[in-house]
């Protein structure tokens, strides 16, 4: 059994979905779990939750598009616990279902700002403490839209290929130093997130599941025990590598 006993992690974007779904799961294997979003009543409920199962917590209310937020998150997980072993940077927001001469620039500044700015700031602060102890884990949540192509949400994709080019070329930059950095590459999952942009579409979560392979979406909990495993030292030889987790969609 995988474990991360007497482990300090911390996870981004974990208010719902995948993020909530892994702070939950790190919990259970053991690691007292700083998580951060932007809604304090659906972190203090997330909070609650990790704290019934049993395991230690800390909820930090952070936006990762603000480097202020970011340099705070982190400063409270070292007040509170002295370390951090593993960060799942999970925070993220979709584009518009709309061709690229449809998408707003307010919209992609946005986007750009959280998906890769907000992660650029986490990696950098985190990095900054696991050299100091010689020792971390990074797990960046990228996509299968981060290895492929997806028409009409370019700018979404866009920033996911940008996940997976800091993900490789920092794990370049510290493998001799002794941090591992890897990303998941989640495919079509049952979110919040999926939920919204499928009511922006003409499709159903039906029909976006008849195209996986296993015939159904993946579950936020899915997700989350991978991100365990990228944690725990079973994954010890593993830096700068995706990680695809999506019933299939991209094996042909």
């Amino acid at each position: 059994m995988v474990t991360l006993e007497n482990k300090v992690a911390l996870v981004t974007g974990a208010t719902s979905g995948i993020g909530k779904a892994t702070a939950l799961a790190l919990g259970a294997a053991g690691a007292k779990v700083v998580f951060s979003g932007r809604r304090d009543q659906e972190g203090e409920a997330t909070a609650a939750l990790i704290r019934d199962a049993g395991a230690e917590c800390l909820f930090v209310r952070s936006d990762v598009s603000r480097e202020d937020d970011v340099k705070a998150l982190m400063q409270k997980t070292i007040e509170t616990y002295g370390r951090l072993d593993c960060a799942f940077n999970n925070a993220g927001i979709e584009s518009s279902p709309n061709p690229l001469h449809k998408q707003s620039i307010e919209d992609f500044d946005e986007l750009m700002a959280i998906n890769v700015r907000g992660l650029f700031l986490c990696m950098k602060y985190e990095l900054e403490q696991m050299l100091s102890q010689g020792s971390g884990v990074i797990i960046n949540n990228s996509s299968i839209g981060g290895l492929i192509g997806f028409p009409g949400v370019s700018p979404y994709i866009a920033s996911k290929h940008a996940v997976m080019g800091l993900t490789r070329s920092t794990a370049l930059d510290y493998a001799k130093q002794g941090i591992r950095i890897n990303a998941i590459n989640p495919g079509l999952i049952a979110t919040e997130m999926m939920e919204r942009f499928v009511d922006g579409t003409d499709s159903t979560a039906d029909s976006f599941a008849s195209i996986v392979p296993m015939g159904r979406m993946g579950q936020a909990e899915e997700i989350a025990q991978a991100v365990v495993f990228l944690c725990s030292d079973a994954a010890s030889y593993m830096t700068g590598q995706p990680l695809v987790i999506n019933g299939g969609f991209t094996a042909s």
